[in-house]
């Protein structure tokens, strides 16, 4: 064994920089804080290559005075605390003195800054934690920091870096999160030289969630105003409507500080729990203000965790402040539908074969998009009138339209995997191609459940699981083969995404494009779908796309980038399938049963649901007592 000594303090600097540092974002995190907490009312962060080559951060601070700049980034110096009592009042954001040291560690640093009394600033250079420069210099007041080559002396590290689009994705994140912390604060954030996010620091919370989520969120906002027993809640709650697929969205700060914790999560979902769908997540910009000493914000290198004293008070106090929220306004949702996508009956690659379904008696004001109720009530009228008499006929038509596209809202997800163990179910073997003769289809119960006859078993096909499996498996298997054709939208669908969402998209971006996609910039965060698959047609609508992105977004895939687009895209088209209650024909479910031969699993919906259970007649007999 090795013999015990004390390591250098260049290695010491490493490995502490280790709980700070750990990519350009945690880089960001610490030094815009230290903005915040030097009274700065406007702070800019620009980023290159992800943060990885340069970031800067610059703000209109008090400045650090010319005698305390090389003290600022020795290990625990720091201007916040005097004495292990203080950690029990924390009103700052940074406190440790962990960050300039850290930084200083595994980087190159230069320092610029004056305070406001001071003639001139001073510049200060120092890399791998050694000084290289320290001298006078011109300095608008506040301070500058310039961070290159992050990780430049532990290549180890370097490695474990994502693409410079997510590292930026991810500064663009905590950019919006202390946007929205600070609304008093003009936050401005560049990367790549282009200007992504800039707040007016008005101290208004709404009109930084419209620079950040756009007016469709901002519109939908509820107010939240909540105090009692010490606790102070406010901020905006979405509305139903604006529910997510990830926990991405809610968004909460204690004392201007973004946290993560469970359970303030808890306490804002359950209160949402009667208004949203399952497996959504709400919209929330929440504030939550207590006492000093009923948090101990100590307890996380990266201060992204806290620890309450009462977790059951605090629980209960945000459970109560959304609750209330929801429920002080009448949450009716108003109809605004959409321009019906119309097909173009061009060739795919012509936008000149481009058109719109009339809409009736636009109202002046309103976007091109919307149509007039009217119009909507005259489609209703037209459609339940082809049903009745569509169904009213003697003659059994070929039903081929049922396996058109409409719309679902059940949530996507990836299927289950096929098993030999399942393809064994049933001993009978009712889903081959040589038992097709010998069905026997009974009849049909409570509009959904479908009994078939074969042998000495009774078959129970559920319509709308064996629907989703045929138009999963078809899909999966028209993408792998190129077996479709891409349709034209008009008008467009547009999406304004956030950094992360266009990243995502971006990132799949060739793999949409060759399964029949077809998207255009629209702006600065913002794309225009203009083409979808031909079989997604009906069924394409913002809210989808939004819906697949933020499944792909929490997405740890096995699968080839590939392969994860087909079966998102997939499980898209499920959305199509018929529904329960929702009558057919015994032709119909005859066709539904020949598609279901075809598969190579049919007996699981892409959920995980089963299309068909069994019953033996031995088993019926025992339920009647006919034998023992």
């Amino acid at each position: 064994m090795s013999r015990i000594q004390v390591l250098d303090q260049i290695t010491i600097d490493k490995i502490a920089a280790g709980e700070v540092v750990e990519r350009p974002a945690s880089v960001v995190k610490e030094l815009t804080e230290n903005a915040i907490d030097a009274g700065a009312t406007a702070v800019t962060v620009e980023i290159k290559d992800g943060g990885i080559s340069l970031m800067r951060i610059a703000d209109n601070g008090c400045g650090i005075e010319r005698d305390d700049v090389k003290t600022a980034f020795l290990r625990h110096s720091t201007s916040k605390i005097r004495s292990a009592d203080d950690l029990f009042r924390i009103s700052s954001l940074g406190f440790r003195g962990e960050a300039l040291s850290s930084i200083a560690a595994v980087s190159q640093v230069e320092l610029l800054t004056k305070t406001k009394k001071a003639v001139y600033g001073v510049r200060y250079r120092i890399a791998g934690g050694k000084e290289e420069e320290f001298e006078e210099a011109a300095s608008p007041d506040g301070t500058t920091f310039f961070i290159r080559q992050l990780f430049y002396n532990t290549p180890a590290r370097k490695k474990f870096l994502k693409t410079a689009m997510t590292e930026a994705g991810h500064v663009g994140d905590l950019a919006v999160r202390l946007a929205l912390s600070h609304p008093e604060i003009s936050f401005r954030f560049i990367n790549n030289g282009q200007i992504k996010l800039h707040t007016s620091g008005n101290g208004k919370l709404k009109d930084v969630i419209y620079h950040v989520y756009g007016r469709e969120t901002a519109s939908s906002l509820l107010k939240a105003d909540y105090e009692k027993n010490g606790i102070r809640i406010t901020g905006f709650l979405g509305k139903p409507a604006i529910s997510r697929g990830n926990r991405n969205f809610e968004n909460y700060f204690v004392d201007g500080r973004y946290i993560k914790s469970n359970l303030i999560s808890k306490g804002i979902e359950d209160a949402y729990k009667d208004f949203t769908m399952q497996h959504k997540y709400p919209f929330a910009v929440l504030h939550i203000e207590l006492e000093r000493s009923q948090v101990d914000v100590n307890v996380h290198p990266a201060k992204l965790e806290v620890r309450f004293h009462n977790q059951q008070e605090i629980y209960n106090a945000v459970f109560e402040a959304v609750s209330r929220g929801l429920h002080e306004e009448e949450l009716i949702p108003q109809i605004t539908l959409g321009t019906v996508p119309v097909k173009s009956e061009a060739a795919p690659a012509a936008s000149a074969g481009r058109k719109e379904a009339p809409a009736a008696s636009i109202r002046p004001g309103k976007p091109q998009e919307e149509r007039n109720l009217d119009y909507f009530m005259e489609e209703m009228k037209k459609r339940v009138r082809a049903y009745h008499e569509q169904n009213s006929s003697a003659e059994v038509r070929d039903r081929t339209e049922i396996y058109r596209p409409g719309v679902q809202t059940d949530r996507i997800r990836e299927a289950v995997s096929y098993s030999a163990e399942q393809l064994n179910l049933f001993d009978e073997k009712l889903l081959r191609p040589q038992a097709r003769p010998e069905h026997k289809i009974i009849g049909q119960v409570f509009d959904t459940y479908w009994l078939v006859e074969y042998h000495d078993n009774l078959y129970i096909i559920d319509q709308h699981a064996a629907h989703e499996r045929v138009l999963y498996e078809k899909t999966l298997k028209g993408m792998k083969t190129r077996e479709f054709t891409s349709q034209i939208i008009s008008p467009p669908i547009i999406l304004n995404l956030t950094m992360q969402e266009k990243e995502l998209l971006e990132t799949y971006m060739e793999r949409f494009t060759k399964i029949g996609f077809e998207f255009e910039e629209f702006g600065q965060d913002s794309y225009a779908v203009r083409a979808v698959p031909d079989n997604l047609f009906s069924i394409a609508k913002k809210e989808l796309f939004i819906e697949l992105l933020d499944s792909l977004s929490d997405e740890i895939s096995r699968h080839t980038p590939a392969d994860l687009i087909d079966e998102k895209v997939a499980s898209m088209s499920c959305k199509a399938a018929v529904k329960g209650n929702m009558h057919l024909s015994a032709e119909e479910v005859n066709t539904l049963i020949g598609e279901l031969l075809t598969l190579e699993n049919p007996y699981h919906c892409p959920h995980g649901r089963p299309t068909i259970i069994a019953m033996t007649k031995k088993e019926l007999e025992k339920k009647f007592k006919r034998i023992v």
